[in-house]
């Protein structure tokens, strides 16, 4: 069984972060992030958020939070992320890492 099918503990909070590779034009990685999180919203009702690490803005952090379904929700996510090209912003050797969070009981 799924482990995040499991979730009991109400809407799921998601923190993906990575880091870009410096040869990145930035400027276009943020509207192609936005436009991503844009679709994304539109298939899920999820609204995401892009910050950048204070003193070092090559670390991004996507956030998407009250995530009722998980399952549907990474689904998403994933088609998402490739259909943009996300992956084709990571620094060679780093990775989106994802992290979830729910509130304590």
């Amino acid at each position: 069984m799924n482990a995040l099918a499991d979730n009991t503990d109400g809407p799921m909070q998601y923190f993906v972060y990575y880091r870009v590779r410096a040869d990145l034009d930035v400027d276009d990685a943020h509207a192609g992030i936005r436009a991503m999180q844009s679709e994304l919203e539109r298939l899920t009702g999820v609204r995401g958020r892009l910050l950048t690490r204070v003193h070092e803005e090559s670390t991004w952090m996507e956030i998407y939070v009250d995530v009722a379904d998980p399952v549907a929700f990474e689904t998403a996510l994933e088609a998402a992320v490739a259909a943009a090209g996300v992956r084709d912003y990571i620094e060679d050797g780093a990775a989106r890492h994802i992290e979830r969070f729910v509130e304590c009981a």
